[in-house]
């Protein structure tokens, strides 16, 4: 039980949402910005979608600690951020933050972000010695973050 409850998607997916709830409740300052909801929906299936492409065309499981990809897949969205699961949990984050209004959240979101930052640095020392010459060149080609920037 202790185990799922540190998966990075219970936290951002569930605790995120959850606590966010209760705090401003909490507060008595819950507010909904109905609209906002759509850049929760968008985190989220950036993430599952870009999952199960990686899973589908890279082998290996959901997190790179469990069962790491066999394969370097370097297509799709792939092709554009190294990172867009990683990136669609800080895009979930940033739409509870907004749908809430909340400072609360936004602190979480941009917390888990930089936290999400040092666990892909971490994931790139791995992917380097697991894939080698092929990453390190995916990794000039194609940004950590966001497309052309970072």
């Amino acid at each position: 039980m202790m185990r799922w409850l540190r998966r990075s998607p219970v936290q951002t997916f569930l605790f995120v949402p959850l606590a966010t709830i209760a705090w401003e409740w909490a507060m008595g300052t819950l507010h909904v910005q109905m609209v906002f909801l759509l850049v929760m929906l968008w985190g989220y299936l950036q993430y599952r979608f870009c999952g199960r492409y990686r899973i589908r065309l890279g082998g290996g499981g959901p997190g790179l600690s469990g069962a790491p990809p066999e394969r370097l897949v370097e297509t799709g969205v792939y092709a554009w951020t190294r990172n867009p699961m990683y990136l669609g949990h800080i895009i979930y984050m940033i739409g509870v933050a907004l749908t809430f209004q909340s400072l609360f959240a936004a602190a979480i979101a941009i917390a888990r972000t930089v936290w999400f930052h040092f666990r892909v640095r971490r994931d790139e020392r791995g992917l380097t010695a697991r894939f080698g010459e092929p990453y390190v060149a995916y990794t000039r080609r194609v940004k950590r973050w966001i497309p052309g920037l970072f």
